[in-house]
Order: structure tokens, then sequence, then C-alpha cells
């Protein structure tokens, strides 16, 4: 048996409109997913497949849960984290945001989000997944390209 890890890398967006208190963000409330249920959450996010880019699947992502697509994305940061309780799986999120795209956004898979929401980026729903929370509460004061969570 090995000691190396697996990582597993992920797509998240953050789509974000000017509203009249500041900028807001599109947040979906997850339900029945078995992965942080009834936390608030990017509108958009999963897994980068086998021979995709994490570009590709941030776009194939907004189309397959928000039925939005032709997104202008713009990188904003990668993030490395764990979990202590499971080491062995760690993670590489790679998180854009998006204020252009063709569509109305709209809830696509309703098994699994029992809300979509426009919210202030300084008024966010509680609770909000932890490791994008960090991401959230850094787009109003900027971010480097490279973060940890979990560590």
């Amino acid at each position: 048996m090995s000691d190396r890890f697996r990582v597993v890398p992920a797509s998240y967006v953050f789509l974000l409109r000017s509203g009249g208190s500041g900028d807001e963000v599109l947040l979906q409330l997850r339900q029945h997913t078995g992965y942080m249920d009834d936390h608030w959450a990017a509108a958009a996010a999963g897994h980068v497949e086998r021979g995709e880019t994490a570009y590709d699947a941030a776009h194939r992502e907004a189309r397959e849960e928000i039925g939005v697509d032709g997104l202008e994305l713009e990188f904003l940061t990668s993030m490395q984290r764990t979990q202590h309780a499971e080491p062995i799986d760690e993670r590489i999120d790679f998180f854009f945001s998006a204020r252009t795209w063709n569509g109305e956004p709209r809830i696509v898979e309703p098994a699994k989000c029992a809300a979509l929401e426009w919210w202030p980026l300084s008024a966010l729903p509680d609770p909000v997944v932890p490791h994008e929370r960090v991401v959230l509460d850094g787009l109003g004061t900027g971010l480097p390209s490279y973060t940890t969570f979990g560590f």
C-alpha cells in the first residue's frame, strides 16, 4: 500500500452582480448531496473530470447546475485543502467568478438544490460551506492566487 494521497480537483463558480448595497453573489442551498447539506454554497461547482481543464469543468457545472453558459470566467484563487480526519484525501479547488453569462440562472437539479438566491457579499447567509466562505470573504479584500484550508 502506498503512502501517497489522492488529490481530487474541483471547480467553483461564483456569479456576481452589482446590487443596491454593493456586489451580490448567487448561492445555492445544498440538499440531499451527502456533503454540507443545508449549507449555502457556490451556485455551480463540481469535480473536474478526467481529461477536462478546471475552466472546462466550471463551464460544464454552470450549464448542468444553473442552466447558464457563455460565462466570462475570472480566476480567483486555487485552494489546497484537507480534512484532518481524512488526510489521505486532499483537494485542490479552483475558484472562478463571472459577471457575464447567457441565460437566467435557475435550479436545474432540484433534488440537490433547495434554493438559489442572490446575497450581498456584505451580508452572507449562515451557514456557508466553510472553505467557500474563506473565498467569499476575500472577494472584497483581494485573494492570493494560492490559499490553503484545513492544514
